[in-house]
């Protein structure tokens, strides 16, 4: 059986002293969660704060974002390496604001994957099809590609110990919510997409889900045979409503 695993991404939100008082609040009801692994992906300015509060807790941390280049003369951006410098297990991989906002072409995600994994970092690759793909019937063949663009560049022994998270772009931040049926069909596809390239591998990936996670659809989301947990963006912001995602995945 698959553990279950629930990150919180706190995209653009926080500050030091707010930062404290979530992480310890998190930290106490930790016990509360059971046998689900918890971690939380900070802004790059925060992870030496996370880094001291967490690293003598059950709770992981990562980032949101890092270079695909390992060093060199790229102003701005942060390598995998540097992010372990500040303990990070995980770090999050061409999530759907990535690739909006910023031009993040699937190609870059997939360097990007190659190397957090270089570096023994967790990637958390990020998948997803708009409301105009979903609305055109497109949702397969968007993530298939999404997929593929990693598997052609890293191989599929990549994806032993990474984790895939489906977040359709139309419910994040809108409050709209893929049905269980609906989040269901596409972690199954994506998984039998990796077992077309080796089916061990795809039997003991996780799986998250990320869209508007709340803690009064988490539990009949999580019960879905393939979703093992996941991605949660604002809720995660919320200590009580966090730690209840959290219980709800040990149901």
């Amino acid at each position: 059986m698959r553990q279950k695993l629930v990150v919180g991404n706190w995209k653009m939100h926080g500050n030091a002293a707010d930062n404290r008082q979530l992480l310890q609040s998190l930290v106490a009801g930790y016990p509360s969660v059971g046998d689900v692994s918890v971690a939380v992906c900070v802004p790059f300015p925060y992870l030496a704060q996370v880094q001291s509060l967490l690293a003598a807790t059950p709770v992981a941390w990562g980032a949101q974002n890092l270079s695909e280049h390992a060093q060199g003369a790229y102003t701005g951006e942060v390598s995998a390496a540097m992010l372990g410098d500040f303990g990070c297990r995980y770090v999050i991989v061409g999530h759907s604001e990535r690739r909006a906002l910023y031009g993040e072409t699937d190609r870059l995600v997939a360097a990007k994957f190659v190397a957090a994994k270089a570096a023994g970092l967790v990637p958390i690759l990020c998948v997803g099809e708009t409301l105009a793909q979903r609305e055109s019937g497109d949702t397969a063949r968007v993530v298939a590609g999404q997929l593929d663009a990693v598997l052609d560049l890293a191989g599929v022994a990549a994806f032993a110990g990474a984790v895939v998270a489906y977040e359709p772009v139309w419910a994040i931040g809108t409050g709209r919510t893929a049905s269980p049926v609906q989040a269901q069909e596409v972690h199954a596809a994506i998984r039998v997409r990796i077992a077309d390239r080796d089916a061990w591998v795809a039997a003991g990936m996780q799986l998250l889900y990320g869209g508007s996670v709340k803690a009064q659809n988490a539990g009949e989301i999580f019960a879905q045979a393939d979703i093992d947990g996941g991605l949660v963006g604002g809720a995660s912001l919320v200590a009580d409503e966090f730690l209840a995602i959290c219980q709800a995945a040990n149901r």
